[in-house]
Parts: structure tokens; C-alpha cells; sequence
């Protein structure tokens, strides 16, 4: 039984007016639903009510998923496109988003840094949170998904909608952009994938 068929058989259930088969969605994938959200509009308290409301609208939906992609592709898609509004009308109110230099994508590649080398580390995650923060939000968008959640290239596609080929030209523009960056763990592999 894969993550992917016990996905399946819940959505059946809830389709089928199961109530608790939505809160087993729920607890399989709120913690992914979460980190995405916070990397894609930053660290601040509204990640939470966000990802909150990307499963009242994927429980909204969920009638109409026919299951052409995985749920999780489909639910990451829900918050990516959420996300991208929360932060158009955000930066409408307020201007270029800035850093705050608090915990995002960083917190999540680096979940365990030796005890010894925590200030070595704590100044590796500034520096790619300033960095991500830079990127421009397509380019945002496709390395969150591949370095952080650690989606194929064809997920990432369906997920934003665009064809294989640009998800690659935005990985490897990302690549090329953070590369300068000393002791960056994302690209990990580049070479390896061309």
C-alpha cells in the first residue's frame, strides 16, 4: 500500500461522504502543505491560516479531483496558487516582500545540524534564505519543490501548469544564480541530472 493508493482510498471515501477520511488527508500531508506555503510567502503567522485554507478549499474541490495526479500534486498546486495570491496582494499592500532572516526552507534542509557546527549552520540558512528570497517567484516556485520537497520534474510541471522543458530551465537558472553561494546544499546533484 503506497502513500499515493492510501491517498486514493481516502479521497474515494471523502467523495463518498466520509467526514474523518478528510482529517486522514489532513495529518498525511499538513506538515508538507505547511513548509511549502511558509517558503513560498515567508515566515510569518499568516502561513499558518494559510495552509489552514488550503485544505478548506482543497475539501471544496476534492468532489471535482478526478485523479489525473497524485493528490499531493494536486494539493501542493492548491497551495502554490494560493500562495501566489497571498503574496500578489501582499506585495499590492506593502511593496517587494523582504526576508526577515527568520526560519523558512532552510529550517527544512537543515533539520539536523551537528551541535557542533549549529553557528556554522545558522549562517548557511541566512545565506540561502537571502538568496531564495532574491529569486523571483517562477524560480522560487520550482526549486522549493525539487531541493526542499523533493519533487521529479514532472509533478513540478503538471503542479504550475508549464511544460517539462521550462520546470528544467528554471531549476538550472536557480542553479546557476545560487551557485557562487559557499556551502549552499541546494542543486545538490545538478550535474548528476544533466
Amino acid at each position: 500500500d503506497t502513500g499515493d493508493d492510501r491517498d486514493q482510498m481516502l479521497v474515494r471515501q471523502v467523495q463518498r461522504g466520509d467526514p474523518d477520511a478528510f482529517e486522514g488527508l489532513v495529518r498525511r500531508h499538513q506538515a508538507g502543505v505547511y513548509n511549502l506555503v511558509r517558503s513560498m510567502v515567508g515566515p510569518n503567522a499568516d502561513a499558518e491560516d494559510l495552509a489552514q485554507e488550503v485544505f478548506a478549499r482543497a475539501h471544496r474541490s476534492l468532489g471535482r479531483f478526478r485523479g489525473d495526479s497524485s493528490f499531493r500534486t494536486w494539493l501542493f498546486a492548491v497551495a502554490i496558487n494560493l500562495s501566489r495570491s497571498y503574496r500578489m496582494a501582499r506585495d499590492r499592500r506593502q511593496g517587494i516582500w523582504v526576508d526577515s532572516g527568520e526560519g523558512t526552507e532552510a529550517s527544512v534542509i537543515d533539520r539536523h545540524p551537528d551541535a557542533a557546527d549549529v553557528e556554522r549552520s545558522y549562517m548557511r540558512r541566512q545565506l540561502i534564505q537571502q538568496a531564495l528570497g532574491a529569486l523571483p517567484l517562477e524560480l522560487r516556485e520550482a526549486v522549493v519543490l525539487r531541493d526542499v520537497h523533493g519533487m521529479d520534474y514532472r509533478e513540478i510541471a503538471d503542479m504550475l501548469g508549464v511544460p517539462i522543458g521550462t520546470v528544467e530551465s528554471r531549476i538550472f537558472r536557480q542553479r546557476r544564480r545560487l551557485r557562487p553561494m559557499p556551502g549552499a546544499p541546494l542543486g545538490r546533484g545538478a550535474e548528476a541530472e544533466r
